[in-house]
């Protein structure tokens, strides 16, 4: 399990980013995710690394420690 898959969702969401939106933006960052891969890390269910968490962090604009916010 990951910790940070809600706030991921969180921030997305703040930003006005469909899942769609945010796996294009980590390609482009040299990822190839889809937004399946996408749901399942925001609803917990797929592991990420930490090569992820900064490539994500990275799209959506914000420092990494912000994706560990408000995590318990």
């Amino acid at each position: 399990m990951n910790l940070i898959g809600p706030q991921i969702r969180t921030i997305r969401e703040s930003k006005s980013l469909t899942q769609e939106d945010l796996a294009a933006r980590c390609n482009m960052e040299g990822w190839d995710i889809s937004r399946s891969t996408l749901a399942k890390i925001e609803s917990q269910v797929r592991r990420i690394t930490d090569e992820e968490a900064a490539i994500i962090a990275r799209a959506l604009g914000v420092k990494i420690s912000k994706l560990y916010e408000n995590v318990e």
